[in-house]
C-alpha cells in the first residue's frame, strides 16, 4: 500500500492505493481519496495522519511535532565501534583484565585505558585533553570516568612489579611488560620464533622535568638539548606487528641499548633465534664484539656508516665484482625501487654493497647543480662559501685561495645511490638487502609513534605515570597496525588521515520530543563502510526508537 497524487483538472488529490496480484498480474485499487493536496498541506493534516499511523508501526518513523523545541545531541561513534572490536580481538582487553586480577580499584581501569588509547589514535595529546575530547565521542563504559581516574590508570600501567628478573640496566620491569608478554603469548604458535626483529629508537622531550629517573638531558633527535627527554625503543616483527616497547632515561645512548634488549627479548618471550635488523646508530665496536661472540653469537644485519668507516670507504666500496640485479628499473609507479647487490668480504667480515640506480642519478644531478652554483659564486668571493656545508665538502682552502677539489668530488661519487650492510647471517645478498630495506617500515612506524607519543605539555610528574602514558601510545600503534593488516587483506591502502576523518564523520544524532527518543545514524562517508567491512563490524540501523 502506498500514497500517490492523482491530477484532476487544475487540482491534485492525494490517494491511498493498494497493489494486488490477480492472475499473475499486478493491479492497483484506490482504497481512499484523502482530499485535495493543497488543502491537506495548508491545514497540516498530512503530518497529523502520518503521526497517527506511526503509533501502529513496529518501526516507528520519527515525526517532529513542530510545537516544541526538541532535545537534540550528536556523538561520533565510528572510532569506538572499530577499535573496540580490535581491542578485544587482538587480546589487549583480556591481557589488561588479567593484570588487574586481585586489584580493587573503585573505577573501571580497563575502560580508562581504552579511552586513553582511542584518544591517542584519533587526536593524541595529554590526558587532560582526553577528558575534554571524550565529550564528543560515544565510548561505552567511560561516562563515570574523570581525569583522576585516567591518571590512576596510567600509574597502574607503569607501576614496577616485584619480579625484576630480565630487567635491563636502564629500566625496571612494570605492569606494562606483563601485558606485552600476555599479548605475544596469545598469538604465539609453533612458528612464533621471532627469527627477525626490527629495533629502532626515538627520543621524546619534555617541557617539564619528565619524572625522577626518565627525564634526563642527552642527545636530542628533536634538536632540543636544553630540555629533559626520554628514549623510547620499539621492537617490530617481520610482519610489521609491534612486539614491545622499551623506555630509558634520556641520557641513554642507542649503542648501549641493543645488547640488553636482545637478551631481554630472549628471556621475556622464550625465543632462541633472533636476527636483529638495526640502523647505523646502533653500531659500536663493543656491540659488535658481543654480537659475534663465538659461544653465543647473535645474528644481525646492521647498516654501516660508509663515510666514517675507513675499511668500507677505502676497501669495500673500491673492491671490484659483479652486481646482481634484485629489482630492475621500475616500469610502473607501484613497482619496487631498482636494486643491485654484491658481496664483499674484507678482514673476515661479510659486507653487502647495495645500489639504487635511480637514487644514484639523483645524487649525481644534485652534486652537479651544487658544483655549477659553486663555480659561479667563487668568482664573486670565497669567504661566504666556507661556512656552507654543502659547498665546503668540495673545496680545498689554503691561505691564499679557495678552489674546487676534484679528488673530493671523485671520492663523493663512490657513495652515489649506495648503502653498505654488515651481517653474520647465511642469507643471500639479496635477502640481506631486502630485509634491511624493511627497516623503512619501522622508520615509518616511528613517524607514527612520534605523532601518537605527543606528550607536550607534560602533566605527569611520576615515572610510572609517564610509562603508562607512553605505553598507551604503543597500544594505539598495535591497534593501528592491526587495522592496516585487515585492510590489506581486502586490498585497501588508505591514508591514515582519511581513515580518521571518515570514521569521525559517522555520528548518532539523538532526538527527544514528546516523551519519545529516536537515534538517527548519519551516512557513511568516504572509506568508512570499507573499514567496517574489513574489521567485520555491522553498522547500526539508520533510525531506531530508544
Amino acid at each position: 500500500m502506498f500514497a500517490r497524487v492523482k491530477k484532476s483538472g487544475k487540482y491534485e488529490y492525494l490517494q491511498l492505493v493498494e497493489n494486488k496480484k490477480i492472475d499473475k498480474k499486478t493491479k492497483q485499487r484506490v482504497v481512499a481519496t484523502l482530499g485535495r493536496l493543497d488543502e491537506l498541506r495548508d491545514k497540516g493534516q498530512i503530518e497529523s495522519l502520518i503521526r497517527s499511523l506511526s503509533r501502529f508501526s513496529e518501526k516507528n518513523l520519527m515525526i517532529l511535532s513542530g510545537k516544541s523545541d526538541p532535545d537534540v545531541s550528536a556523538v561520533k561513534i565510528g572510532p569506538a565501534l572499530i577499535f573496540e572490536r580490535l581491542w578485544k580481538e587482538t587480546g589487549i582487553k583480556k591481557a589488561i583484565l588479567e593484570a588487574l586480577k586481585g586489584r580493587e580499584y573503585q573505577f573501571d581501569v580497563e575502560r580508562a585505558i581504552f579511552l586513553t588509547v582511542l584518544h591517542r589514535l584519533m587526536a593524541s595529546g595529554s590526558d587532560r585533553h582526553c577528558e575534554m575530547w571524550r565529550r564528543d565521542y560515544h565510548v561505552e563504559g567511560t561516562a563515570p570516568l574523570g581525569i583522576h581516574n585516567l591518571y590512576r590508570a596510567m600509574n597502574f600501567l607503569g607501576e614496577e612489579i616485584e619480579d625484576q628478573k630480565n630487567a635491563t640496566p636502564f629500566s625496571k620491569r612494570c605492569v606494562k611488560d606483563l601485558i606485552e608478554e600476555s599479548l605475544f603469548e596469545s598469538r604465539r604458535d609453533l612458528f612464533s620464533n621471532l627469527d627477525l626483529v626490527f629495533f629502532d629508537t626515538t627520543s621524546i622531550y619534555f617541557e617539564g622535568e619528565g619524572g625522577c629517573k626518565l627525564g634526563k638531558k642527552g642527545f636530542s633527535k628533536d634538536h632540543r638539548p636544553d630540555l629533559n627527554q626520554m628514549v623510547v625503543g620499539a621492537i617490530i616483527d617481520d610482519k610489521g606487528r609491534p612486539i614491545c616497547c622499551e623506555m630509558w632515561p634520556g641520557n641513554t645512548a642507542d649503542v648501549k641499548t641493543l645488547i640488553p634488549v636482545v637478551e631481554r627479548l630472549r628471556e621475556r618471550f622464550h625465543i632462541k633465534t633472533i636476527c636483529i635488523v638495526a640502523d647505523r646508530g646502533m653500531i659500536s665496536d663493543e656491540t659488535l664484539k658481543i654480537l659475534e661472540d663465538k659461544e653465543h653469537p647473535i645474528s644481525y644485519i646492521l647498516g654501516v656508516r660508509m663515510r666514517n668507516c675507513k675499511d668500507v670507504k677505502t676497501e669495500v666500496l673500491t673492491t671490484g665484482g659483479r652486481y646482481h640485479e634484485v629489482h630492475p628499473e621500475p616500469l610502473k609507479v607501484n613497482d619496487p625501487s631498482p636494486l643491485k647487490v654484491k658481496e664483499v668480504r674484507f678482514k673476515g667480515i661479510r659486507y653487502i654493497v647495495c645500489v639504487n640506480s635511480r637514487q644514484a642519478r639523483k645524487d649525481a644531478n644534485a652534486r652537479e647543480a651544487i658544483l655549477n652554483d659553486l663555480k659561479t659564486k667563487l668568482k664573486s668571493g670565497p669567504k661566504q662559501l666556507i661556512g656552507n656545508k654543502g659547498y665546503r665538502k668540495y673545496l680545498t682552502v689554503t691561505r691564499d685561495s679557495v678552489r674546487i677539489d676534484t679528488d673530493k668530488i671523485e671520492s663523493e661519487e663512490r657513495f652515489d645511490g649506495k648503502w653498505v650492510l654488515r651481517t653474520n647471517t647465511s642469507l643471500s645478498p639479496a635477502q640481506v638487502a631486502l630485509k634491511y630495506k624493511d627497516l623503512w617500515m619501522v622508520e615509518r612506524i616511528f613517524r607514527d609513534v612520534k605523532t601518537m607519543l605527543e606528550t607536550r605539555p607534560v602533566f605527569h610528574h611520576k615515572d610510572q605515570n609517564i610509562r603508562g602514558h607512553v605505553f598507551c601510545s604503543f597500544l594505539a600503534l598495535v591497534l593501528r597496525k592491526e587495522l592496516d593488516q585487515r585492510l590489506a587483506l581486502f586490498e585497501h591502502d588508505f591514508e591514515w588521515a582519511q581513515i580518521k576523518q571518515d570514521l569521525k564523520a559517522l555520528q548518532i544524532v539523538t532526538i527527544k520530543e514528546t516523551g519519545k527518543t529516536f537515534e538517527i545514524r548519519s551516512r557513511c562517508e568516504g572509506v568508512c563502510s570499507k573499514i567496517f567491512q574489513a574489521v567485520g563490524v555491522a553498522l547500526p540501523p539508520s533510525i531506531r526508537e530508544v
